[in-house]
């Protein structure tokens, strides 16, 4: 993917826990907290793909630790779902911990949807969505979604073509995300 579905998945994340948290008296401090979640939940949602850094230190696309390996597991988006909604100030604990377990759950929802995003692309090895358990890597039985190129090759023809097919598909998401609310 060229990453704008996973940016499209947060911004929508963001819009929907802003939506859930909203202050009526104040629209400043509403646009900024939709800003911030907005960034955060974009961040969580592209995280998977730090493990292209492993190139850098020679570790091969095939390995367990490759690109689209562990990092891309639905165990590791458990994780990443944890470390981010621990670490967020987004949530006050005063409610009894139901919006603590709400924010949880949309963390985990957008970190997952990362792996199972990728296994809908048509190129590449698929995706190691049982990682660590399983080093067996899955496509989706539909791959509508074209693999994008890595690196500075995204800016060739072919990535260019990618990135607009990809802001086509999710553009109902990204429209939806970034639609002004009605007061």
């Amino acid at each position: 993917m060229a990453s704008l579905g996973h940016v499209a998945v947060g911004m929508a994340a963001g819009r929907l826990w802003t939506g859930l948290r909203r202050d009526r008296q104040n629209e400043t401090q509403n646009f900024n907290a939709l800003a911030r979640s907005m960034v955060a939940f974009s961040a969580l949602s592209l995280a998977p793909d730090l493990d292209v850094i492993g190139f850098r230190f020679g570790i091969p696309y095939a390995a367990p630790f490759g690109h689209r390996g562990a990092a891309h597991s639905i165990f590791v988006a458990l994780v990443l779902a944890n470390i981010a909604a621990v670490a967020t100030r987004l949530a006050p604990q005063a409610d009894g911990g139901q919006t603590r377990t709400r924010l949880w759950l949309l963390c985990a929802i957008v970190a997952v949807s990362h792996g199972l995003l990728d296994t809908l692309t048509n190129g590449g090895l698929g995706i190691a969505l049982l990682g660590p358990l399983s080093n067996g890597r899955y496509f989706a039985p539909w791959t509508p979604i074209p693999v994008a190129p890595i690196g500075t090759r995204m800016l060739s023809g072919r990535g260019l073509r990618v990135m607009m097919t990809e802001a086509l598909q999710f553009a109902p998401l990204l429209v939806w995300a970034v639609w002004p609310r009605r007061r």
